[in-house]
């Protein structure tokens, strides 16, 4: 059940630029980014168990800055912002930034 913290996110940082670092909206999007990477490592495995095709092929170690999933957030149109959680632009950036051979 991810929440959709992005239109709170987007505020926070134009209302607040680097002040908002500190701010509860970005705690809430390292929380519930922390919580789609477990989601989205729990789907690889579980597909690998299954036989099934693997979602994205990310190396065994990756990481990804803060900077890299707003950017990557900043990148859904204004209409589509709303309505896109966390755990969504996790899946779509994975599967962008290692898409299977």
């Amino acid at each position: 059940n991810a929440r959709r913290v992005y239109p709170r996110l987007d505020a926070a940082l134009k209302a607040k630029g680097l002040g908002a670092l500190g701010s509860p909206d970005i705690k809430l999007l390292r929380t519930e980014g922390e919580s789609a990477g477990a989601n989205y490592r729990a789907r690889l495995e579980s597909d690998k168990k299954a036989g099934k095709p693997p979602h994205s092929c990310p190396p065994k170690k990756t990481k990804m800055s803060s900077d890299q999933f707003i950017s990557h957030l900043r990148t859904y149109p204004a209409a589509a912002r709303p309505k896109t959680t966390v755990t969504t632009a996790v899946f779509d950036l994975m599967k962008k930034r290692y898409p299977c051979p």
